[in-house]
């Protein structure tokens, strides 16, 4: 994949009658497709039958899966709903920044797995790149460091939403309600316990309060995740 071909260069006019489909509108209908099915059932084939084209035909906007994944990551990208200018508050900047992302990741739950998988910066990817670098320049962080720093925070959200996602597939999957199970799993954890064989581990329980929800939960961790990265500053 070139990239300077696929952000660089708009869509090059062709000779004859305009082009009746668009990159954006294939690129729309793949991420319709990876939402409702996953990514496994994007194929230009599927696109092809949503748009009313030819499968060929798609190849002379998008010339492969890879190209089309990128594009797909950053139009997704564009879904964050970020201030123009940061406030000032690092802190309450990047938390913001990442209820964003999980937020958009749970909307597209393709998205975690993709961004293993991205090759190159869209428009959209850098203007959040952006915001995120002028956050963390005010956190007192080297140029490589706020980097660095915002790829981990990303990589935190992805794997928790991940995380989440394969929790919640997995209650479907035993049709049985998350409360019935996590009053299963509690019933097996007190047993364990009380067993003496887990000191350490029983010690954790009792120190653990009820469940508090996901989104208490994510915000914990990324209270945590937040003030490890700045542990320095």
């Amino acid at each position: 994949m070139d990239p300077e071909l696929l952000w660089s260069s708009a869509e090059r006019p062709r000779r004859g009658r305009p082009p009746v489909h668009s990159r954006a509108a294939i690129t729309a209908e793949a991420v319709a497709i990876a939402d409702a099915e996953g990514l496994a059932a994007v194929t230009m084939r599927a696109i092809a039958s949503r748009i009313g084209a030819g499968t060929m035909s798609l190849y002379s906007y998008v010339p492969n899966k890879e190209t089309l994944l990128e594009l797909m990551i950053d139009q997704v990208s564009g879904d964050h709903r970020l201030p123009p200018e940061p406030s000032g508050d690092w802190r309450a900047d990047l938390r913001q920044l990442a209820h964003e992302q999980r937020a958009i990741m749970r909307r597209h739950p393709w998205l975690p797995a993709a961004l293993s998988a991205q090759q190159t910066l869209g428009p959209h990817t850098l203007a959040v790149l952006e915001y995120a670098l002028a956050v963390l320049e005010s956190a007192g962080l080297d140029v490589q460091a706020r980097a660095e720093t915002f790829s981990l925070l990303t990589g935190f959200v992805a794997s928790h939403v991940s995380y989440e996602l394969a929790q919640e597939q997995a209650t479907g999957a035993a049709d049985r309600t998350s409360g019935e199970l996590h009053d299963a799993q509690a019933r097996y954890l007190q047993a364990v316990a009380a067993s003496g064989r887990y000191p350490k581990f029983a010690q954790t329980l009792t120190s653990t309060s009820k469940d508090p929800g996901p989104q208490a939960v994510f915000d914990r961790l990324l209270d945590r995740m937040i003030n490890g990265l700045m542990a320095g500053v």
